[in-house]
């Protein structure tokens, strides 16, 4: 089993969602986060008073999948996610060891 975690675009999680959904992925958990890269924050405007944050608000999107399906997660995240511009995000795949579903006590790839 493979955990897929990419950092995306707030805007960009319905396209995300809906490319998952068309690979059959049942589940994922989202998280909204925020941290810095390339962009180095950014510039915002409060009230007339113009200040700079140095963290962007992300969107980190969590998939556990068989290993096989994996590589098409990535790509389709990769596609729905990609604006073409700087700070589109990051996808990191990580070996799981083990999953058990809290409800039956399933364990393995039949808990996802």
């Amino acid at each position: 089993m493979k955990l897929v975690m990419a950092i995306i675009k707030p805007f960009k999680l319905d396209d995300v969602r809906e490319a998952l959904t068309g690979l059959g992925i049942a589940g994922m958990t989202v998280s909204e986060v925020k941290g810095f890269g390339r962009q180095k924050g950014q510039t915002e405007i409060y009230r007339g008073a113009e200040y700079s944050t140095n963290m962007v608000p992300k969107i980190k999107v969590e998939i556990v999948c068989d290993d096989g399906l994996a590589p098409r997660v990535v790509e389709s995240i990769q596609q729905a996610a990609n604006s073409g511009a700087i700070g589109d995000g990051k996808i990191f795949v990580l070996d799981v060891g083990q999953a058990v579903r809290i409800r039956t006590g399933e364990t393995g790839e039949t808990a996802l």
